[in-house]
């Protein structure tokens, strides 16, 4: 911790781990997708495997220092990053922004005496995630209709 290698050198383990764990993961375990977003990963396995899945990773690191655990899907969403991911109906999944549930909507006030770049660069980001993230044109057009409700008096 500290060191400028730190975060490199963590990489290089979980791929390290990674690499070893998937490949001598039993194949009824197997998930379909796995994608690594630093020590977050999001997987796509039958619901009745998640806990061998868990219970394998767990195994591959011999000095027990390293702990995965597992966050299933609850009422057809599920959080990753600043993602939540929605299964409709129909099968299909939808994107949205994700805000824990302690997110409380304070942003830079725009009358506040920090540079103007930095409350313009909060507003871009904002919108930038909005349009980057959410999928539909109806759930865009209701988090862009969030920014009305904290910038505008």
């Amino acid at each position: 911790m500290g060191s400028p290698v730190s975060p490199i050198v963590a990489d290089i383990f979980m791929e390290f781990l990674e690499q070893s764990a998937i490949a001598s993961v039993p194949v009824e375990c197997k998930p379909k997708l796995w994608k690594r977003y630093v020590d977050d990963i999001l997987e796509i396995i039958k619901k009745h495997r998640v806990d061998g899945l868990t219970q394998h990773l767990n195994s591959v690191d011999d000095t027990g220092s390293i702990k995965f655990t597992a966050e299933q899907e609850q009422d057809e969403q599920m959080p990753f990053l600043d993602t939540l991911i929605v299964r409709k109906s129909d099968g299909r999944v939808k994107l949205l922004v994700y805000r824990k549930k302690t997110h409380t909507d304070q942003y830079l006030h725009f009358s506040s005496h920090h540079p103007q770049q930095h409350k313009l660069s909060a507003v871009r980001i904002l919108l930038d995630r909005s349009s980057q993230i959410v999928t539909e044109e109806e759930d865009r057009e209701q988090e862009v209709h969030r920014f009305d409700t904290v910038w505008l008096p």
